[in-house]
This record gives structure tokens, C-alpha cells and sequence, in this order.
């Protein structure tokens, strides 16, 4: 039985309760996985502890940019066990990398850079951010365990633009650290919707049967610290699909339009008939 929205948020919130200790390459973590019944690791949960297992190994830094390579499927009854290797960790910068492993290998990798704020000019070039659409445009975007609201459908049965924005607000008791975690979890789920837009008659429903998918890479770059109070835009567009594979950007702003984040991701979209 799927779990409600409470039990989702609860059991996000376990897996992020990373569990680690020191060896001589460096730290390691142990995470356990979602209960969505899905047959492999949503890649956004990945994201989102290679986010924490940055944090918690250089405490004072925040996360400036994560670049992802998803190797081969994670198993959800498993946990995993993430390896911290520290390449440079100095006064305002660090760099690691992370390795995301289970019994049969790796799962996936992360280069992480991380950064100590600091003070100096300020100047961004992004359109104008509309306010949030009413309660009336409330989604279901499984498996977030927030509320979100789109203007549009995401899975529309005529083509559309391969555009797509949405609004989240993440829950009241989200800790502010981690804020950035829960963004990169969010930023995995629609980019592959939104590529398939302007394709007539096929949406993500059609998974498993028109066409197959999984993410290969994905990259966030965040820009400015912030909360985890108020409404966050996931505004995004999917400029390519080739080749067997779709690609997509996204930028994260705040309510009154500070851009914070940025995002891009490549996945595999082979549709039915193409050759393996």
C-alpha cells in the first residue's frame, strides 16, 4: 500500500539521517532507502544523501556544486554505503569525491565542491518570478512529500512546449540545513516529463510500454544560501532530445526571485522498437 504524504516526509527525513564514521581514505556513510515500492533507488534520494554525506564531512561549508553519474540501479532493500574521499578541504574551499556503493558495486558517484559564503557584489539576469498559482492548481508529484503547484500539467496528451514550471514549499519542520538536500531530491523528478511535452499522446504513464528511461548525470549548482520556509519556483526547459537520450535545465528561485540553485540532468529515453 502506497504511503501518505506524512509517512513519505517521515521516512525521507530517516534516510537523510546519515550514520557514519572516520576509516583512513575517509569518512564513511550508511543511509538507509525509501519505501516507494519502486523496483530500483529513486535518483533523487541518491542526490539528496550525497548532499548530506557533503555536509556532515566538511561541517561550515556549504554544497556549491554536485555532479552525479548514476552506474547502474539501486537496490531498495539494501542500504547504502557512502564513501568520502577528501581531495582539497581548506579555509574556503573544498572538493570531494563520493562514491554510492552496494553489494554488487558501485551505484554512483558524486564530485562535490563546497564553499564558505562570502561577502562581494550581487547581480543575477533571470526573468521576473510570478507569484505562486492558487490551491486550486495543487499537484501530485509522487514520491515529494510537499506541496507543490503547477500552472500546467506536466503529462498533457497534445503537444506542448517542453517547458515546465512548478512550485514547492517545502514542510514547516524542514531543519534549514537541509534545504539544499531536499532541492536536489526535487530536481530529479520532472526533467524527463518535461522533455516529453511536446511528443502528442505520450506521457510519463507511458513508462515501460512506449518507451524506457533512467537518468545517466545530474548536476546542481547552488548559488546563495536559503531556508527551508517559503515557496521555492522550479522553473525548467528540456532544449534536446537524441540520440536515445533527453536533456534538461532548470533554475531554483525564491519567492522574490532570488535565484539559488541551477540544474541540469541527461537521461536515457529509448522509445519502443529502438535498438538496445
Amino acid at each position: 500500500m502506497p504511503l501518505a504524504v506524512s509517512e513519505l516526509w517521515d521516512d525521507l527525513r530517516h534516510c537523510l539521517d546519515l550514520r557514519g564514521h572516520d576509516e583512513k581514505t575517509g569518512p564513511v556513510y550508511e543511509a538507509g532507502n525509501q519505501r516507494l515500492g519502486y523496483h530500483r533507488l529513486f535518483g533523487g534520494q541518491l542526490l539528496a544523501q550525497f548532499v548530506r554525506a557533503a555536509q556532515l564531512s566538511c561541517p561550515g561549508k556549504g554544497v556549491k556544486s554536485l555532479h552525479a553519474l548514476f552506474a547502474r540501479a539501486g537496490r531498495p532493500e539494501e542500504p547504502v554505503r557512502y564513501e568520502v574521499e577528501r581531495h582539497h578541504d581548506g579555509g574556503s574551499f573544498a572538493a570531494l569525491t563520493i562514491v554510492a556503493r552496494q553489494s554488487k558495486g558501485v551505484v554512483a558517484t558524486a564530485s562535490v565542491s563546497l564553499h564558505i559564503p562570502e561577502d562581494g557584489p550581487a547581480r543575477q539576469t533571470v526573468p521576473a518570478v510570478p507569484a505562486p498559482p492558487g490551491p486550486e492548481h495543487r499537484t501530485d508529484l509522487h514520491p515529494i512529500p510537499w506541496e507543490t503547484r503547477a500552472a500546467t500539467d506536466l503529462d498533457t496528451p497534445v503537444a506542448e512546449p517542453p517547458e515546465y514550471d512548478v512550485w514547492m514549499r517545502l514542510p514547516a519542520d524542514g531543519a534549514a540545513e537541509l534545504a539544499p538536500a531536499l532541492t536536489a531530491y526535487a530536481t530529479d523528478l520532472t526533467l524527463i516529463g518535461t522533455a516529453l511535452r511536446p511528443l502528442a499522446g505520450i506521457t510519463q504513464y507511458d513508462s515501460g510500454t512506449a518507451f524506457t528511461s533512467a537518468v545517466t548525470s545530474h548536476t546542481v549548482w547552488f548559488h546563495r544560501p536559503f531556508g527551508a520556509d517559503g515557496w521555492l519556483l522550479l522553473r525548467q526547459h528540456s532544449p534536446v532530445l537524441a540520440h536515445g537520450r533527453c536533456f534538461g535545465r532548470g533554475d531554483v528561485l525564491t519567492e522574490d526571485g532570488s535565484l539559488v540553485a541551477s540544474y541540469a540532468q541527461e537521461a536515457l529515453l529509448r522509445f519502443t522498437g529502438e535498438p538496445a
